[in-house]
């Protein structure tokens, strides 16, 4: 099957974003969690008393310390992957990339993988975080949907999870 000629056909849940199963409800703890890192951290080093607190320094550190952890849990929330017809968007800790279908050789899951792999045309491998091995079956199940999709989309006609 050619990805060209059926991409109408996707059915429309194939298309839903692939996250953690645990991310429904980890994305909005995470995002709680960096505002109340940031505001927190900000509330103690303007108010806080004793030693050392009159130091701009230590006030600076605290803020900067708290926005760090706030960027962190941040990221950990934002971790996902939406599939579109055109191709799928994966958003890991660091780094977001826009691929195409065709771009995507294979998808792996392999005994002890901690996430979804995919083998790219240029002969990158690019994890996908959204897509876990610690979700269990609905981990599987999800790494056989991105194979499906990969396979219905994409222009190789070999695409299997392995």
């Amino acid at each position: 099957m050619t990805g060209q000629a059926d991409r109408s056909e996707v059915p429309a849940e194939d298309l839903t974003r692939f996250r953690t199963f645990r991310g429904r409800w980890a994305t909005p703890i995470a995002y709680g969690l960096a505002l109340l890192l940031a505001g927190g951290s900000a509330f103690i080093a303007l108010t806080a008393q004793g030693p050392g607190s009159a130091s701009a320094a230590n006030r600076v550190s605290i803020i900067v310390f708290g926005l760090l952890c706030a960027v962190i849990a941040w990221r950990f929330g934002a971790v996902r992957a939406v599939p579109d017809v055109a191709g799928l968007t994966v958003v890991n800790y660091v780094r977001r990339r826009k691929l195409a279908w065709a771009e995507i050789v294979a998808v792996r899951f392999g005994y002890g993988d901690p996430w979804v792999r995919l083998d790219l045309a240029d002969g990158d491998v690019l994890a996908v975080m959204g897509i876990q091995r610690a979700d269990g079956e609905h981990g599987m199940e999800e790494a056989r949907r991105l194979a499906r999709l990969v396979k219905e989309l994409g222009e190789a006609p070999d695409h299997e999870l392995s």
